[in-house]
């Protein structure tokens, strides 16, 4: 039985990402929004879910596992940089806009520093959490503005959606309610099968589980790319780093505080080292070629096999 979750998880996050990428990009056509700003609020929020969640069942667990929970948003933070966007510029090159890249290069550079200072500290209370929750609100609240001053902020090229911004809006919630469910699905059996295999907590949690929360972005990403909506799969993958960092580390400290292990140390190299080589493949070439995707999948494969 756990196989037979394990498959329609994939199944429902395949749809569910195609499904997610019709609805951002014909709610962006309606409300006059770039497809770049729905990836990084609507969807970047929305494929953050199962990570948000899978760290707050973890934390709550009896006995409570930190390690999954904080390697989750590390792991995640990494797969989304070197697999979700490896693969999705291998498929076709995804293209950076400059005035878009100066915003969310800083936000994810600080993102970054947080996140690493929170986990040096040793315990993420409330006061980091809260801390880490504001970064974000401000993030959110300056992208909005600044895309609403661009008075020539793209726009998608195509526009075959006939129905109401509403009826786009539930449609983008259906994607998200999908590949939050199959993600979840996924996650659960594959956690089940690693635990039969007497696979360490630590690691379930930077690879399983991160790389099972980090398939709606996968899905939503690759899907992005095959419709040729490469801003929407850069946003996304920029947006979910930055909402995994304050969002869903600030929000669980919220709830209780949160013990970070100590073997984390050098995925929270690998994971700075990743951030960086995106954000100069993005400063220097203003584009990731199938190329540098290709390079970006065999990066995270030594990373994968470094762990065992």
């Amino acid at each position: 039985m756990t196989y037979i979750f394990f498959i329609i998880g994939l199944v429902l996050l395949a749809f569910g990402g195609d499904t997610l990428v019709k609805g951002a990009v014909a709610l962006a056509n309606k409300i006059n929004l770039s497809p770049l700003l729905i990836g990084i609020v609507l969807v970047g929020f929305g494929t953050s879910t199962p990570e948000l969640m899978a760290s707050i069942l973890a934390v709550f667990r009896n006995p409570p596992a930190p390690g999954i929970a904080v390697g989750n948003v590390i792991g995640s933070n990494i797969a989304n940089i070197l697999l979700v966007l490896g693969l999705t510029a291998a498929i076709s090159p995804v293209f950076v806009d400059k005035k878009a890249f100066v915003r969310d290069s800083f936000f994810l550079i600080l993102s970054t520093i947080a996140l690493c200072i929170a986990v040096q500290v040793g315990t993420i209370n409330f006061a980091a959490g809260f801390i880490l929750d504001a970064l974000l609100l401000v993030y959110v609240f300056y992208s909005y503005y600044s895309e609403r001053k661009n008075k020539k902020a793209p726009s998608v090229a195509e526009d075959t959606f006939k129905g109401s911004a509403f009826k786009a809006f539930l449609i983008t919630v259906l994607g998200i309610g999908m590949t939050m469910l199959g993600a979840q699905l996924l996650v659960k059996s594959a956690v089940k099968i690693a635990l039969s295999f007497g696979i360490s907590e630590s690691v379930i949690g930077l690879t399983l589980v991160a790389v099972g929360t980090s398939l709606p972005e996968l899905a939503t990403s690759v899907m992005a790319s095959v419709r040729k909506q490469n801003a929407l799969a850069f946003g996304n993958v920029v947006g979910s780093n930055i909402y995994n960092a304050l969002f869903i580390l600030g929000t669980v400290a919220l709830l209780t505080p949160i013990h970070v292990p100590n073997d984390l140390g050098i995925s929270l190299i690998i994971m700075t080292c990743a951030t960086l080589l995106l954000i100069l493949c993005g400063a220097i070439y203003k584009k990731i070629v199938p190329a540098m995707g290709v390079l970006f999948l065999i990066l995270y494969a030594g990373y994968i096999v470094c762990l065992k």
